[in-house]
């Protein structure tokens, strides 16, 4: 697969009560932000091979205006080897998408956009802190199909303090309805300096335990198969393996991908880095001429072999175990025979034409499954 670029878009009008991702509220910074982006994409202008994904993502990309958009896509096609069949993602929030909007940007080059739904039901989106309404959602999802998107993601989340199943499959239903070509369904997780996890530690909220967990996960990934959706990776399905995201994809098999703006990780060969999560702190360097950076960390081989484990058994096509071994130097059908055979007597994983794989009852389990 060819590298793939992400930018964070660090602007949110307001921020969720789970969201732990780095966004500012002030968009003051806007014109800053973007001459820095410029900027910075110079500074890798010869370091990477053809792109053939550019994904979006924030904080809330989707309160930039287009024309800013459609200039930070040019800006991309004029800096690096974008392909023409790339796949142009944009995170947005159903609160921003109305008809005159979408219009605009189909104009861009976005061909797939990404839409945070996480709910249909006001009460539930009102405990996430979210700023549009169920009714809102519906009516943006409409609005993308009328303004032409074909290839349209939602993303859901299950788990929330008071939800009940019920519930939960309403908004699945309610999703369904519109035949999204992507749907990403996560279970919530509630980091600590968050509003929700404050509350929760506290004790005045509670979550399912992990019996409820797992019911929530299975018949999320039963309904959704039923439904005609694939079930590529432990919180993907995608309506069939074209509409698989080509762009997440490439963090889950080791494909290089470069990260752009505030909090950006980037990827090549056994080199990992990551921007400074602070506006101010990403435009100064730039502004000295450095890149970004905060962090970077060179991975041993052993480390390579463990991720490509652990991102390999979180994915429905698994591990190639002769490709495995060939690039890690290790037989996992002969050197974990004995744990291998359990997880399968234990119908957990399934073992075809070389490849080791989890069943739906594996991926509810994939952190462990990594541990052979």
């Amino acid at each position: 697969m060819q590298p793939g670029i992400y930018i964070h878009i660090p602007f949110c009008i307001s921020k969720c009560h789970y969201c732990n991702f780095y966004s500012v509220t002030s968009r003051e910074y806007v014109p800053d932000f973007l001459e820095s982006l410029f900027k910075e994409m110079a500074m890798y202008r010869d370091q990477f091979e053809t792109f053939d994904t550019l994904y979006i993502g924030g904080g809330t990309p989707s309160v930039l205006p287009a024309e800013h958009l459609e200039e930070l896509i040019q800006r991309i096609g004029n800096t690096f080897d974008l392909l023409p069949d790339s796949e142009i993602t944009l995170e947005a929030n159903p609160g921003d998408l109305d008809a005159t909007y979408l219009t605009a940007l189909r104009k861009t080059g976005i061909n797939r956009l990404n839409i945070g739904v996480q709910s249909f039901d006001d009460a539930v989106l009102s405990l996430l802190g979210r700023r549009h309404t169920g009714t809102e959602a519906l009516a943006a999802m409409e609005a993308s199909r009328t303004a032409g998107f074909d290839n349209i993601g939602i993303d859901l989340i299950y788990c929330v303090p008071g939800q009940d199943m019920h519930g939960w499959m309403k908004t699945l239903d309610q999703a369904l309805n519109f035949n999204p070509e992507h749907l990403s369904c996560y279970q919530l997780t509630l980091e600590p300096e968050t509003p929700l996890g404050m509350i929760y530690r506290k004790g005045t909220a509670g979550l399912p335990d992990e019996e409820r967990e797992y019911d929530f996960f299975i018949k999320t990934s039963e309904k959704l198969e039923d439904a005609g959706y694939i079930h590529y990776e432990v919180s993907n399905f995608a309506r069939n393996g074209t509409f698989a995201s080509r762009h997440n994809q490439k963090y889950w098999d080791h494909t290089p991908y470069l990260g752009l703006g505030p909090s950006a990780h980037s990827f090549k060969k056994n080199k990992r880095w990551w921007n400074h999560s602070s506006l101010p702190a990403y435009i100064h360097d730039i502004e000295q001429g450095k890149t970004p950076v905060e962090e970077a960390e060179v991975l041993t081989d052993d480390q390579l072999r463990l991720e490509a484990l652990s991102l390999g058994l979180r994915t429905k096509k698994g591990i190639n175990c002769i490709d495995f071994n060939m690039k890690y130097h290790v037989d996992l059908l002969t050197e974990k025979k004995e744990i291998i055979a359990k997880l399968k007597d234990g119908g957990l994983v399934d073992i075809q034409n070389g490849s080791l794989s989890p069943t739906r009852y594996g991926l509810a389990v994939a952190d462990s499954l990594s541990l052979i």
